[in-house]
């Protein structure tokens, strides 16, 4: 931990997860017992470094208060989630302006990716720690790429050195973030990712550190097994 900054989580949860096809947001379908962001939830309020979770839920959000799980003595509070990512994770922030400086941390994670492990997690901690501007979890791409077209037909297969997939968490300065998102915004170019609205600003300073591969974004419905065997390996003594 480094100079005595703060660490927050921010967890946007607006989504629908109209590519799983099911009735109810996939952050609230079941997994090995669970719900998948209660097992998101868990990661962070059970990490002693983390201070508290901020989650976007959508104003039409009639599963979140079902789902509301034991704060383990850190605060979790809710944010209006908005349109896009960047709508609901800019809306977390602003709602933490009493509560952190600009030199505070903040970790937003997917809703989805129930599968950090802790020592990833350790990790991106201890390496951002007194960083100025902060960085992402990723993984080495390691599958061969394709670019196509709107048919489906290959135009070319791009190398693959030195391209990375972005995981979450995804970890920088509270200050600058929420900086970085309004620019992004007022810039008619809405982020894919926290990453991309820092990058704009400071090209070649956000660092990655590398992660798990496991730590899986759930997003089609084959992923759900995927995940479960994962954490039911984790549970079972497997790392």
């Amino acid at each position: 931990m480094g100079n005595g900054a703060r660490f927050w989580a921010v967890i946007p949860a607006a989504g629908t997860g109209v590519r799983m096809g099911g009735a109810i947001p996939k952050q609230y379908l079941t997994l090995a017992g669970r719900t998948i962001i209660e097992h998101v939830l868990d990661i962070f309020l059970s990490h002693p470094g983390i201070a508290g979770v901020t989650v976007a839920v959508a104003a039409s959000d009639s599963y979140w208060q079902r789902y509301l799980m034991r704060s383990q003595g850190k605060p979790v509070r809710i944010a209006e989630g908005g349109e896009e990512r960047v709508h609901s994770v800019l809306n977390a922030l602003q709602s933490l302006r009493d509560e952190l400086g600009p030199q505070d941390w903040v970790l937003v994670h997917d809703a989805v990716r129930p599968c950090l492990h802790v020592s990833d997690l350790d990790r991106l901690i201890d390496t951002l720690a007194n960083d100025l501007v902060g960085g992402i979890l990723a993984a080495p791409l390691v599958d061969t790429v394709k670019r196509v077209d709107a048919e489906g037909r290959v135009l070319e297969t791009p190398p693959r050195l030195g391209l990375w997939r972005a995981l979450t968490p995804q970890m920088f300065r509270y200050g600058l973030l929420m900086a970085s998102l309004q620019a992004a915004l007022k810039s008619g170019r809405p982020p894919t990712d926290e990453s991309a609205a820092v990058e704009a600003g400071h090209k070649g300073e956000v660092r990655v550190v590398e992660g798990r591969s496991d730590n899986i974004k759930i997003t089609r419905p084959d992923d759900i097994a995927f995940a479960q065997a994962i954490l039911m390996a984790r549970a079972g003594g497997g790392q």
